[in-house]
């Protein structure tokens, strides 16, 4: 394995065999600028968010899916009929994401794999000269996250992370509000997600393959393990080989914005606890109920989680809530409102009632990255941001499983002294797969 002081401090190779590539996709696609000129799409996982994510793509103008990839080809064949009912044009299809990127027409790519699959197609996809829309958490490790910056800036293209409530009005006036001051001194900031839809998985033996599944193109990197389907398509993110559990899957959207209020994102250090409280003899490997705590210079963040229970704060199943001295903004997805606090029965200020909204974040959020692209300013959620998110919903995980309080040094974005934690930062990819080299 490599250390994370030599990884980091090479520079950008090419190793042989890893069928990264070189660029082959038309020029920077500087020239998108006619009203008949059309950005054409390729997505590598299109089961769930990636189809999600290319329907918002295709409900902009002058847009359209060339080509699409997925490892299973009961729902590649699936997809590619729904799309060429909605744009009329079927695009290719491919089960090896490495065939899609050779496609000279293809000038964006969206990344909806699970997040173990994130890293290599996205640092392919810049090499081959295409723009990249990505599914959040930017990656399942801390190592792949400074790879994919580096990656980025030295490529130069537009990203964009699928943190899309980053393009949602009303979250983007909530925080607004936060940053005028009314709330007076913020010293807690709370975000939560109570996920009451989901019970407990079946605990289902391990089976062949299924026909049409190439099942050790899925692993990719992770390790190896017999296909079990409980482990497969949506329910991947409950296992730590493929992701992080709700706090990379729900944490990523709310801890990013709990940060932008604040305007902080390098904790100086954090704990966390929890455990398998309300399924305990179910397979999922990543906690159901979780506590994390965040410490950063003059305030306090607290992530907190649980499954099977829809209640929540504030009356809330999910939500931000900065919590001033004069009062407290409380938001979601269904709007923002302002508490008061109250001295000697009188408030400290004035309520805010519910600012309800549309609905329309993704949209926005697809619009903003086309826009970006023609016109090479930063888009909403650039790779920074997916970054900086990333890094704390992970380190949080970090904290859970090593059971103990962790530093962070983000002068040397590492951990401080904890060689536990340090082996979680690293990703160990199983062969012929490799992290391309820095």
């Amino acid at each position: 394995m490599l250390t994370r002081r030599n990884f980091l401090s090479r520079s950008l190779a090419v190793a042989a065999g890893t069928g990264i590539l070189t660029t082959m996709s038309k020029p920077a696609f500087a020239g998108w600028s006619g009203a008949n000129d059309k950005l054409v799409a390729g997505v590598i996982g299109i089961n769930g968010m990636g189809f999600a994510d290319l329907r918002a793509f295709l409900n902009q103008p002058n847009t359209e899916c060339g080509a699409i990839c997925d490892v299973d080809e009961n729902v590649l064949n699936s997809r590619a009929a729904e799309i060429q009912k909605i744009q009329g044009k079927k695009p290719a299809v491919y089960k090896d994401f490495r065939k899609l990127l050779e496609d000279p027409s293809i000038d964006v790519v969206i990344i909806g794999t699970p997040d173990h699959w994130h890293c290599l197609p996205f640092v392919y996809a810049l090499q081959s000269g295409k723009h990249v829309y990505c599914e959040k958490p930017l990656s399942n490790s801390v190592e792949e996250i400074d790879l994919m910056q580096n990656a980025a800036k030295k490529y130069g293209k537009i990203v964009q992370i699928g943190q899309w409530q980053r393009s949602d009005p009303h979250w983007q006036e909530a925080v607004a509000f936060v940053h005028s001051g009314k709330l007076g001194h913020i010293r807690v900031v709370k975000a939560w997600s109570y996920v009451g839809w989901k019970g407990a998985l079946p605990v289902l033996p391990d089976e062949p393959v299924p026909p049409g599944v190439d099942y050790d193109m899925w692993l990719g990197p992770a390790p190896e393990r017999p296909f079990n389907r409980i482990r497969f398509h949506f329910t991947f993110r409950w296992f730590w080989d493929y992701a992080g559990g709700l706090m990379t899957d729900w944490g990523v959207h709310l801890l990013d914005y709990a940060l932008l209020g604040m305007n902080q994102y390098a904790p100086n250090a954090v704990v966390s606890s929890g455990g398998k409280y309300a399924f305990p003899e179910d397979p999922m490997e990543t906690p159901d109920t979780q506590q994390a705590i965040y410490e950063f210079d003059g305030f306090g963040l607290i992530w907190e989680h649980t499954i099977g229970i829809y209640g929540g704060n504030y009356g809330r199943g999910h939500g931000v809530a900065y919590i001033g001295e004069n009062g407290t903004l409380v938001v979601d997805r269904n709007g923002w409102e302002v508490i008061p606090e109250s001295k000697n029965n009188a408030p400290l200020m004035e309520a805010v009632p519910l600012h309800k909204i549309e609905g329309k974040g993704l949209e926005l959020h697809a619009s903003n990255f086309l826009d970006c692209i023609k016109t090479r300013e930063k888009p909403n959620a650039p790779i920074e941001i997916g970054a900086h998110i990333a890094r704390i919903a992970h380190l949080g995980n970090i904290a859970y499983r090593t059971g103990r309080k962790i530093y962070w040094d983000a002068s040397a974005n590492n951990v401080v002294h904890d060689g536990a934690a340090e082996k979680l930062i690293v990703p160990v990819y199983r062969e012929p797969w490799k992290l391309p080299e820095y």
